[in-house]
């Protein structure tokens, strides 16, 4: 199994989280990959930060880093199959965190979030919270 990594999990990583820095390391060598959606919102932190210029340059790293899944057609039909699924059943998740799921789905991946309760109700999506494991 390869890994969706959520924004969540970059970030925790980026501020020095033990938990989620031993399990990058611990993976080191099963493929991991970001959303668009994740890059996405890693660039517009880095924009309205502090430091722009020094966080736009980390964020291009991680781009090296993570291959960047970009949204297709498969992705865009999961997406509209779970949100239907959700409102039928009278329960909404946010547009991107759906997109981020569909990606993961479509592409066979186990998705690695702190959010792991939110994500939980999305059927057929494998979800790995890695800042629990270790605490």
């Amino acid at each position: 199994m390869a890994y969706l990594i959520d924004t969540d999990i970059i970030i925790y990583s980026l501020r020095g989280d033990r938990s989620v820095q031993q399990w990058f390391f611990d993976n080191q060598t099963i493929p991991k990959f970001i959303s668009v959606i994740t890059y996405g919102e890693l660039i517009y932190g880095a924009k309205k930060s502090a430091h722009p210029t020094k966080n736009i340059a980390t964020t291009n790293r991680i781009a090296e880093l993570f291959p960047i899944i970009d949204i297709n057609r498969g992705i865009i039909e999961v997406f509209a199959d779970l949100k239907t699924k959700l409102e039928l059943a009278g329960t909404k998740i946010g547009d991107m965190d759906l997109m981020i799921a569909a990606t993961a789905i479509y592409m066979n991946l186990s998705l690695v979030t702190n959010n792991a309760r939110h994500f939980s109700r999305i059927e057929d999506l494998q979800v790995e919270d890695w800042r629990k494991k270790n605490e």
